[in-house]
């Protein structure tokens, strides 16, 4: 039997760097020492309030110091971290606690509205991070050190939004989430010590979570918090604090690039690490051009721990690509239409993504057939569309279910965005298809104006044509202030859909 435990990561950072900054919030400053004095505090407390290991135990907080505190405390009790997304309603929150099963909710008070009714609902207790859970964490007997766990054991059961449906757990082991946050650490990047990385990203997403915290930490790095993402004080935080680690998804470098501009000074950044959607390779030009850092774009899914493949040092960085599979994991392009088996095509062909490696999960919490249909042949079928280089380059061309079909042509929306994103008037662009009598589907860009703009539709229908095939250019064109974003900061396409059909 080996054993494993996500706790490890920060219990191998107390032994060996005790005194080292691991955590930093506003004015708050902790050790590594002092971070895992608390998880094994609290961790006493959770079994006080009779946390057996395997019970699943829901944490819903922002990006302060609670989360990772918490986050680990769960883990050293030998308890499996379900992360709630902030923005879920409470009948949503609720869903994720009864399908998931939890026992206890850990809540943050600025989510104590939500959570705690939610959790009314479900029938299980709440507990408030912070005082409440502070005076309990001070009344227990600290554990002596973390609860032992099998490297197989359940350790993270993330809710996917998923493109359709009720959200699904995806179950990650002890094993999957090691391994994930030491590749990414070690081989997709030469994480050091010494590197100070700004976490921005939501800690209770898989992207956060894994390579911000994790991965950080397996590093013995320090993290700086950013409750609240805005450009201009996320370019200040850097700064002060001497960050030169970002990892963002694309609406965070399309800001932080547009922030630039007005800022008294920019920090020193050495690794920018990009993810959670498809980095139109405008925005990457312009973010390097501001902060003369190279942008290393990543893929993952919370399937996959979640880290699959990412541009990598060792392979250099092909803008418009996804790089490299991380070291251990394959990812691969299969025939799409062939849904029973894995039948994998040659390079230059386009097809289904498909993973495998350490990185998978172990299934879907009590949905087998869901499981079943997800992994085939050892291989976990992502549902997206990409290619792979000659150089072993790979490329996400678009999601399975977002391809439009426009008079039997498949456009990939992604290809137009792309396109879109160098018009100067488009600060972003969003391109869906829309029910069409005559065409089947006709395609629609969905445009925020960049700032002290005011594009017409007709114009940029007409520069569109002039740079895309005949079949591919948008017909119509949608003013918006905002695109609507899921919990993982990726464009809500199914809501856009609704929103302009309808018109």
């Amino acid at each position: 039997m080996a054993t494993l435990s996500v706790a490890a990561v920060l219990a191998e950072n107390a032994r060996r760097r005790p005194a080292k900054e691991a955590l930093v919030e506003g004015d708050l400053r902790l050790t590594f020492a002092e971070v895992w004095q608390r998880a094994l505090a609290q961790a006493g407390a959770l079994a006080g309030l009779g946390v057996r290991p395997g019970d699943r135990i829901a944490l819903m907080a922002p990006n302060t110091a609670d989360f990772p505190q918490a986050y680990y405390a769960i883990a050293a009790a030998g308890g499996v971290v379900v992360p709630v997304h902030l923005l879920l309603s409470q009948t949503e929150v609720e869903h994720v606690l009864t399908d998931s099963g939890a026992t206890l909710l850990l809540c943050h008070p600025a989510q104590a509205q939500t959570g705690a009714a939610a959790a009314r609902a479900a029938g299980i207790r709440t507990v408030l991070l912070g005082e409440e859970f502070g005076k309990l964490a001070a009344d227990a007997e600290p554990l002596p050190s973390y609860v032992t766990r099998e490297a197989d054991d359940p350790a993270v059961v993330f809710y996917t939004s998923g493109t359709t449906g009720v959200p699904k757990g995806a179950v990650l082991s002890h094993f999957n989430l090691v391994m994930n946050a030491t590749v990414n650490a070690f081989d997709a990047n030469d994480i050091r010590p010494d590197d100070i990385a700004l976490g921005a990203l939501p800690l209770f997403h898989a992207f956060g979570q894994t390579v911000s915290m994790n991965s950080t930490w397996r590093a013995g790095a320090t993290l700086v918090l950013l409750p609240r993402f805005d450009a201009a004080r996320a370019i200040e935080l850097m700064v002060k604090e001497k960050v030169n680690t970002f990892h963002g998804v694309p609406t965070m470098f399309v800001a932080l690039a547009a922030a630039a501009a007005g800022a008294d000074a920019l920090p020193e950044l050495r690794v920018c690490i990009s993810g959670g959607a498809s980095l139109p390779v405008a925005v990457l030009e312009r973010f390097e051009a501001a902060f003369g850092a190279t942008v290393y774009e990543g893929y993952g899914l919370s399937e996959t721990s979640p880290a699959a493949a990412v541009n990598q040092p060792v392979f250099g960085a092909k803008p418009g690509t996804i790089g490299h599979p991380l070291w251990g994991v394959d990812v691969e392009i299969a025939r799409a239409d062939a849904e029973d088996r894995i039948e994998l095509l040659p390079p230059g062909e386009l097809g289904e993504v498909v993973v495998r490696g350490h990185n998978v999960f172990s299934g879907y919490l009590g949905r087998p057939e869901a499981t079943a249909e997800a992994l085939v042949d050892g291989w976990f079928r992502t549902g997206d569309l990409g290619t792979k280089d000659d150089e072993g380059f790979l490329r996400i061309v678009d999601r399975k279910k977002d391809v439009i079909i426009r008079g039997g042509y498949n456009v990939y929306p992604r290809e137009v965005e792309e396109v879109l994103m160098r018009h100067p008037g488009v600060a972003q662009v969003a391109v869906i298809g829309l029910p069409d009598d005559l065409h089947g589907e006709e395609i629609c860009a969905v445009v925020v104006p960049a700032p002290d703009t005011a594009p017409e539709a007709a114009e940029i229908t007409e520069w569109s044509r002039e740079h895309l095939g005949r079949h591919k250019y948008p017909r119509r064109v949608e003013f918006t202030d905002a695109l609507p974003l899921g919990p993982s900061m990726k464009v809500l396409k199914r809501e856009l859909r609704v929103r302009y059909a309808a018109r």
